[in-house]
Formats: C-alpha cells, structure tokens, sequence
C-alpha cells in the first residue's frame, strides 16, 4: 500500500495497462478482462486486476497529465514491481493523413517540460519507446487490420494550449498527435530499466476540428486495448 494506491501485496500484475480516466480503467477491465476485481479506488483512481487469455493484467487509471501519471507509474514500479506499462488513451491528431478512431504508436515524445524535467538541467533527453513492445503493437494492429501510424508524438503538459505557433511548428515536423502522459512513461521506463509503450486512439483532430462524439468513444477504443494486450504477451 502507498500513498496513492490502496492495494495489497500481489494484486498488482507485472502488466499494467494506464487510461487516464478511471472510469475507462473499469470499462476496459469488464470488458477484457477475466474474473476482473477492484484492487485500488483511493481517490477514485481504479484499478483492477484480472486475467486475458491466461496473462495476469493490471488495468489502472493514470490521471490526467504528466504529474498525475508519473505518481502512479512511480509507486507501481518501485512499491508493487510492475515491468511492462504501456498507456492507452486518446489523442489530437497533427497530421491531415492521421484520421480520427486511427491508432497511433508513439515512437517518441518530444515536450516542453515534464516532472523529470529538472534532472537533466540542460540536457534535451529524448524519451522514447521499448522497441520490442512497439514492433509486436505494430504486428499486432496489421494483423487486425487496424489503421496505424507510428512515429513521434507530442506530450503536452497544458490542456488549454495558446500556443498556435507550436501547433504549426510540431505539423511541420511530422509530428503525428499530441497528448499529456507518454513522455515522462518512458523517462520513468528508462530510468527504472521497465518496458513502456503508448498506444493512443485519435479522439479528435487538432487541425480540422473533427472529434469523436462522447457516446462512440468507448466502442472505439476497444482496439487500442486489444492491440496493447496482444503487444504485452508477443
């Protein structure tokens, strides 16, 4: 037990996949997962842990962020011996050919700042993915005839961006999507020796303003999982 999640010693599974919202943490377990049960809620952040086709797997809620995310996957690491994590969550997409429900590896994560920041003063650290993980994502998800795209992604570490300017930039330099947590994933993946990997589903698109409607996201996320689950046990 930590500060920040309740359960007890072995019921977090070496797997674990990180939604950001907990409330999709408890879809993705029923949905998923076999003989799935509710290991942590400490301050409504869920987690359960059950088993796919065999497999133990953790599925718990990151947050929203950099900071949030990097206390969970902190304390999952170091308190409860997690090895492979990967991030499963939505994305704005850059790109005009990155279509909104398409999946995204992210390869790479450049940022402005992160909770790790500070550590590397002024170096530039690129954090990046575990290449075993993404190459069986990227098998997995053409062997389901999933749209894919993989290559670098921004982690942003504001919502309410004003920075046009920036958005125009990382276009410009192929950068594929932004969202909030997979950078300081794998500085932490890095630093702790641990597989990281991001599997993000475009819920809207940064340039064109398309977006996903409320009520279909969940049904178009299903694919992210699975292809996160088939990449943790290739």
């Amino acid at each position: 037990m930590t500060f920040h999640i309740g359960a007890k010693p072995g019921d977090i599974a070496e797997t674990v996949l990180l939604p950001g919202d907990p409330y999709r943490a408890r879809w993705a377990a029923q949905t998923y997962l076999k003989d799935a049960v509710l290991v942590n809620e400490v301050r409504g952040m869920l987690g359960y842990t059950g088993t796919w086709n065999g497999h133990p797997v953790t599925i718990h809620g990151s947050g929203m962020g950099m900071p949030s995310l990097s206390i969970y996957a902190n304390e999952l690491i170091r308190d409860y011996g997690a090895q492979t994590l990967i991030r499963i969550g939505s994305a704005g997409a850059l790109q005009p050919h990155v279509k909104v429900r398409d999946v995204v590896l992210a390869m790479t994560a450049s940022i402005a700042g992160s909770p790790s920041r500070t550590i590397f003063r002024d170096l530039n650290y690129a954090p990046c993915a575990d290449f075993g993980l993404l190459a069986a994502a990227h098998k997995a998800a053409q062997s389901m005839g999933v749209p894919i795209h993989t290559g670098g992604i921004y982690s942003s570490d504001t919502f309410y961006d004003e920075r046009p300017d920036l958005v125009e930039q990382l276009t410009r330099h192929g950068t594929l999507c932004v969202e909030m947590e997979a950078a300081e994933l794998y500085t932490l993946g890095a630093r702790y020796g641990r597989r990281a990997l991001a599997v993000l589903t475009i819920s809207d698109h940064i340039v064109t303003g398309e977006a996903l409607p409320a009520d279909q996201r969940e049904k178009s996320f299903g694919a992210m999982v699975e292809v996160a689950l088939k990449a943790a046990f290739a």
